[in-house]
């Protein structure tokens, strides 16, 4: 199934516009065991993996970056609490830049490309890292992809963080974020 850009907007306007009825109980309180499915994050760019980020060093989450800087000109996506993941990536591709393989610059080498949702949660006591990941979506060497699945969220999903991972290993290439652009 294709899903465009119109797709995306219109699943994420009746996810916002839900009625507030849906999500009572009755008597009219809320109901916070309801399964209707509601948003819990929604974003309108990514960070491309570069500095820093790149390698093991400064892992998020557990998820290392790729050892090659990448950039990306549009992404956006959401979540909703029964696991519904949309990312629509547009330019994820190898940066201009030293550390990138000079053939591959501003050209994406991978087949397919990985959504990955990182929450926090309870594990007894303790607050532990669950990372539940995608299988694979086709991925153009423009570095264009649609992810849309449906994944098993942990229970509770606590800051989750959505990235895109490479679809023949677990490395990531971007994140939820932004970095403005300098004068």
């Amino acid at each position: 199934m294709r899903v465009t850009s119109t797709a995306l907007c219109l699943t994420l306007a009746t996810l916002l516009t839900a009625p507030a009825s849906a999500h009572m109980g009755m008597h009219g309180k809320p109901d916070h065991h309801s399964h209707t499915p509601r948003l819990l994050l929604a974003w309108g760019s990514m960070y491309g993996v570069d500095g820093p980020l790149l390698g093991a060093d400064n892992a998020i989450r557990g998820v290392v970056g790729d050892e090659a800087p990448w950039e990306v000109d549009r992404a956006r996506g959401f979540l909703s609490t029964d696991g519904h993941l949309v990312i629509s990536v547009r330019g994820l591709v190898f940066k201009d830049d030293p550390l990138s393989p000079p053939d591959q610059i501003g050209k994406n080498d991978e087949a397919q490309f990985r959504g990955l949702v990182s929450c926090l949660t309870e594990q007894g006591d303790s607050i532990v890292t669950a990372n539940v990941v995608t299988a694979g979506f086709p991925a153009d060497t423009a570095g264009n992809s649609l992810i849309n699945a449906r994944l098993e969220l942990p229970n509770p999903c606590i800051a989750p963080i959505v990235m895109v991972l490479a679809g023949s290993e677990d490395k990531m290439f971007a994140v939820t974020g932004f970095e403005s652009e300098e004068d």
